[in-house]
């Protein structure tokens, strides 16, 4: 297949403000070993590229310094002993950066098929929030069925996505929103009951609804501003399970007996900085375990917006404003 010499990418010449993304030509990345080279059809915003926008999530060392970590499109070269795809394929894929060009190099262990009946919007709406929620909520926090599950930031795309898949493996679901709007979002997706934090607190409704036992899992992205509630909010063995500082990163004054008394485990992970083994394992668990669910119509990703790629900035105000319920995709 002949390839251009030349690609368009979002540039962040300095750390800043959505204004600091330009568009830009460059060369095309650099295919690795074990890299395949996707022409991307459309990516996704997400959280962490704000961050890295604002200078405060560095790429790990080795990646692209391009933003974007989640590509949908066509492979149209194969690295050194990739394995699992073919040129021609249609793949999503979880990337260590570089997402938001025209091409992207990715790993090819961290590369999915899409979904039968997909297109490249819904592709690239999967893999930042489903490799998120896999790792931290079945594989680290270990939800099972039966169990109740607290997610806060219900609204949210990792949100949207833990909420489907706690209800697909049978567990009760409470979530935490910031308006009427979201929570109705919320309990329409399977959510139970969806608290308005604005308006409740959610230890108390979490206590009622479970008759003072508590929930056994937590998602936590807000961080030191609830972990006194949600140490109160889990059952005896819960497990509070944090993968973002939104409310701080520091806990003033909490009360830790509960952790011994009910055998509490606090966990946290990031995504990013997992090693390429650990990325290819949670990819082969949604394969297995997820991708069917997916075909099957069981769950689906919540698109809030679709951008076109030079609206760049736009969607990074979007994300940041957090009035969007789901996620924010760009299309090439």
């Amino acid at each position: 297949m002949s390839l251009p010499s030349e690609m368009n990418f979002v540039d962040l010449p300095a750390p800043g403000g959505p204004e600091n993304m330009v568009l830009k030509k460059g060369p095309l990345p650099e295919i690795k070993p074990g890299d395949i080279l996707v022409r991307v059809e459309a990516a996704g915003i997400n959280r962490p590229d704000v961050l890295q926008r604002k200078g405060d999530y560095p790429p790990p060392p080795g990646a692209s310094p391009i933003l974007g970590l989640e590509v949908a499109g066509e492979v149209v070269a194969l690295g050194a002993g990739a394995e699992g795809f073919q040129i021609g394929d249609k793949v999503c894929a979880l990337a260590n950066g570089g997402g938001y060009a025209e091409y992207a190099a990715v790993p090819a262990s961290q590369a999915l098929a899409w979904p039968k009946g997909y297109d490249a919007v819904k592709a690239a709406a999967l893999p930042e929030t489903f490799f998120t929620v896999w790792a931290n909520v079945f594989d680290m926090a270990g939800l099972k069925a039966s169990e109740t599950i607290l997610i806060h930031g219900g609204s949210s795309g990792i949100g949207t996505t833990a909420i489907q898949l706690a209800k697909a493996f049978g567990a009760e679901v409470f979530v935490t929103a910031g308006s009427a709007e979201k929570c109705q979002a919320c309990e329409s997706l399977g959510a139970k009951r969806a608290i308005n934090y604005r308006e409740e607190d959610f230890k108390t409704v979490v206590i009622e609804e479970t008759d003072g036992r508590g929930v056994d899992v937590i998602l936590d992205m807000v961080g030191g501003r609830y972990f006194d509630r949600n140490i109160a909010s889990l059952a005896k063995d819960g497990r509070l399970s944090i993968i973002a500082f939104l409310g701080g990163a520091k806990v003033e004054a909490a009360n830790i007996a509960p952790i011994l008394t009910k055998r509490l485990h606090v966990m946290g992970s990031a995504l990013r900085p997992r090693t390429p083994a650990e990325k290819q394992a949670i990819r082969d668990g949604l394969v297995a375990k997820v991708w069917p669910l997916l075909e099957a119509g069981k769950v689906s990703p919540v698109i809030h917006s679709v951008l076109p790629f030079a609206k760049v900035a736009d969607g990074h105000r979007e994300m940041e404003t957090g009035d969007h319920i789901g996620k924010i995709i760009m299309s090439m």
